[in-house]
């Protein structure tokens, strides 16, 4: 039996308020007054939830992943050509990354872009996730290959990562302000750069 008051506060709601917060200022901008306002509970109740600001901003990063960032590995998963799974990855990108519902942009891209030395493992972290990313296309990418989608001297790891470049460059558009329809043409170049068999 444990002892003490129930927590008051929906840890999922919180969680997301978190995420929010770091995808809006990233993590070493994201004051632990902004996150526990956001959060709607007091210090205390982020250290004993989450343990620490470190831990919370993993939870968080985990939760984006699996909920705003999901459509990009749906789109190489679910596309049955590798042209198609990155079109489709290119275009919900621009619809994503500059939807008003939420900060813009992609907190995996932008989540800790200048930081203090101490936070380079929070850099380091990302940066993984990133690279996973790129691997991800690069294999979709072999597979068209293998299925005669794409040219037999296609190099797959270069073409990957290009369009890891072009992701990135999307989400700093978007957070400077680029519009769906801005990106979208942005998707239409890259598309166009795409090796056909």
């Amino acid at each position: 039996m444990t002892r003490g008051r129930p927590r008051s506060f929906d840890r999922d709601t919180a969680l997301e308020q978190a995420l929010r917060v770091f995808w809006e200022y990233g993590y070493e901008p994201a004051s632990l007054a902004a996150l526990t306002n956001a959060m709607g509970i007091r210090p205390a109740s982020l250290y004993a939830t989450f343990g620490d600001k470190r831990r919370l901003f993993g939870e968080a990063v985990a939760r984006y992943q699996a909920t705003h960032g999901a459509f990009t590995t749906a789109a190489l998963v679910e596309e049955p050509t590798a042209r198609g799974a990155i079109e489709r990855m290119l275009r919900e990108i621009a619809v994503n990354y500059t939807d008003p519902a939420h900060p813009p942009g992609c907190l995996i891209i932008s989540g800790a872009v200048n930081h203090h030395p101490d936070a380079a493992e929070i850099e380091d972290d990302l940066r993984e996730i990133r690279l996973q990313g790129r691997a991800a296309i690069a294999e979709r990418l072999r597979e068209g290959v293998v299925n005669g989608e794409l040219p037999e001297d296609t190099d797959t790891d270069a073409l990957a990562e290009y369009i890891a470049v072009v992701v990135r460059g999307m989400s700093r558009s978007a957070q400077d302000g680029a519009t769906a329809r801005e990106l979208d043409a942005v998707a239409d170049l890259a598309m166009r750069a795409f090796p056909r068999p």
